[in-house]
C-alpha cells in the first residue's frame, strides 16, 4: 500500500504515516502537489496496490482514506494516534492481523496481510473499545506491544463487493 498525506502535512503527520509505512509493509511518500490520479499513477509504479491518504485537524492525524488502484475508496475510518519514536522490531514478512472489530476486517485486504484468529506476536491487533469503535495496536517479533497506536473513532464508509 501507498500511504500519503493531504497538501501540507504537520511534521506529526509525516511521522504518523512513515511509521505506519515501517509497520505495515508499506510505502510512504511526500505528497507534494501531486492530485490523487497522480498519487494512483504513483502507487502503480511502485507496484503498491492501493493507496491511503491521511488527513489532518490542527496538525493531528484525523482521518484514514483507502483507496484502491482503481481511485475506488475501500475505507474510511476517523483517527487519533499517539506516535512516540523506538525502534518497531516487526518481521513484515511474518506479519498477521487478529481483528475483534468485523467491519475493519477489510484492512487485512487492503493491507495484504493474512488475518488470523490468534496471533501472540508480530501482528496487527484490533480490539474492540468501550469509548471508540476500535484500537489498533502493533506486537512486535518479541511479543511487545509498540507505543504506536491508532484509535479508531469512527467508521464512515467500508466498501461492499
Amino acid at each position: 500500500m501507498l500511504i500519503s498525506t493531504s497538501r501540507k502535512p504537520s511534521q506529526k503527520t509525516r511521522k504518523f504515516c512513515k511509521t505506519l509505512a515501517r509497520t505495515t509493509d508499506s510505502t510512504s511518500v511526500n505528497r507534494g502537489k501531486m492530485n490523487m490520479r497522480e498519487l494512483l499513477l504513483k502507487a502503480l509504479e511502485l507496484d503498491e496496490f492501493n493507496l491511503a491518504i491521511v488527513n489532518e485537524i490542527k496538525g493531528n492525524p484525523s482521518k484514514i482514506t483507502f483507496y484502491s488502484n482503481k481511485g475506488e475508496i475501500l475505507l474510511v475510518i476517523l483517527i487519533s494516534a499517539s506516535v512516540e519514536s523506538e525502534t518497531l522490531n516487526m518481521a513484515l514478512s511474518q506479519l498477521k492481523i487478529v481483528s475483534e472489530v468485523e467491519k475493519l476486517n477489510v484492512l487485512s485486504e487492503i493491507l495484504d496481510i493474512e488475518l488470523v484468529d490468534k496471533a501472540e506476536d508480530n501482528c496487527i491487533f484490533i480490539s474492540s473499545s468501550d469509548d471508540l469503535v476500535a484500537k489498533i495496536n502493533f506486537f512486535n517479533k518479541f511479543g511487545e506491544k509498540n507505543k504506536f497506536q491508532i484509535n479508531v473513532k469512527k467508521i464512515l464508509e467500508v466498501a461492499h463487493d
